[in-house]
């Protein structure tokens, strides 16, 4: 055996990752009656609640008065994701904890909040799907379970180091505000006033341990989370090294490439959902000038030219009624190719959301300070200055 320098530093084992897990949630767990975890269906959160539901099994950590464990159902999870977290929560159930699936309001999902008020697609500079998908539901629900325990409760999330430079850079920034060390759990304490504090638990993580864990779970737990190492990518019993991928939504128009889909649909029997990969060309047509409003002329609250003259704004009715036949169409290819193999079908817009989406257009609504009145923006309009003065085309267009 090599013998470790002074410049060497010993690699951490999954049984002393769960020791340090273990030791942190002995700690901050004592302090609280009711604890809650954030599962988003994701590897870190699946690894994080099936970790705590077995701890809490097994007697390795005091089961507190109550665990409740709430999913952030965004409605645009990748379907094997989806399936996959829809039997961690039933396999929870069965063991006795309460669980919950957190929708957000019916005018915030993200079809009805697009193509029923007009909402272009979520960009890197216009970034709505995470707070009104996920962000505002978990609040109304964290709110909601603080006012039924009577008292602040435990937060429980799969935060990782490694995920991210800037969640690292919080990461580090937190610790020296409390004087904790990652490897014990990273720990924000809020006011007493405040609905939860929070733990992250499995912070000092590898994702090697993630993936280690995810197969020990499956295979010996009974919990079904192969599958969400599958969509990853990543074979947790091939030896290779483990990837550090991540997911997003279906067709995610923030990224150049669609890695999580495009793995997922490689499989085979994921491959009838190929038609997805048609949304996010979809996304990004509908963002081009001709299918959106602009403000031209437009005024600020003190009666002067506004700054941002022929800035593009919320898609025409037009365009939601073609891009909402288009992304029908797409779910109709799905499941035509689901049910003639006797795989499960998806649900992009079921028929409340339809319903929904229909009234809001045939209502004619738009966001605020829009109505519909606005030039498209493939038109050519006259340039007008701050000072008031314009420049007149050359030649007109309309």
């Amino acid at each position: 055996m090599r013998t470790l320098s002074l410049f060497d530093e010993e690699r951490l084992s999954l049984p002393k990752a769960i020791e340090l897990s273990i030791e942190s949630l002995q700690h901050y767990g004592s302090f609280y009656k009711h604890w809650a975890i954030a599962f988003s269906g994701g590897k870190d959160s699946s690894a994080t609640v099936t970790l705590v539901a077995n701890l809490i099994e097994t007697g390795q950590i005091p089961k507190p008065e109550s665990l409740t464990v709430l999913f952030a159902d965004t409605r645009q999870e990748l379907p094997p994701l989806h399936s996959a977290a829809m039997g961690i929560l039933e396999e929870l159930r069965n063991r006795g904890f309460d669980t919950r699936v957190v929708l957000p309001e019916l005018d915030y999902r993200y079809f009805v909040y697009m193509l029923g008020r007009g909402v272009p697609p979520p960009s890197n500079t216009f970034r709505w799907c995470t707070p009104k998908l996920k962000v505002m539901s978990m609040e109304r629900e964290l709110e909601k379970l603080r006012e039924e325990r009577g008292e602040k409760f435990l937060m429980l999330t799969g935060v990782r180091i490694g995920e991210s430079a800037a969640r690292d850079q919080r990461i580090a920034i937190s610790c020296t505000k409390d004087g904790g060390e990652c490897g014990q759990g990273w720990f924000q304490q809020s006011s007493s006033n405040a609905i939860a504090d929070t733990l992250a638990p499995i912070v000092h993580w590898r994702v090697c341990h993630v993936w280690d864990w995810l197969l020990q779970a499956d295979l010996e737990l009974g919990f079904p989370t192969y599958e969400i190492a599958k969509v990853y990518g990543q074979d947790v019993s091939d030896g290779e090294e483990p990837l550090n991928a991540r997911t997003g939504c279906i067709g995610c128009p923030l990224v150049q490439k669609d890695a999580a889909l495009d793995r997922v649909v490689a499989q085979s029997e994921w491959a009838y959902l190929a038609p997805l990969q048609k949304l996010r060309p979809l996304y990004w047509e509908v963002k081009k000038p001709q299918y959106r409003h602009r403000k031209h002329g437009e005024l600020n609250k003190d009666g002067q030219l506004a700054a941002k003259q022929g800035r593009l704004g919320p898609l025409t009715l037009e365009a939601r009624r073609w891009m909402l036949e288009q992304v029908l169409e797409i779910q109709e290819e799905v499941n035509r190719a689901a049910i003639a193999r006797n795989y499960p079908i998806i649900s992009l817009i079921n028929d409340e959301e339809l319903a929904r989406i229909e009234e809001l257009i045939a209502a004619k609504v738009y966001p605020e300070k829009w109505d519909g009145t606005e030039p498209t923006g493939d038109v050519m309009l006259p340039e007008i200055f701050p000072d008031g003065s314009v420049q007149h085309l050359l030649f007109n267009s309309y």
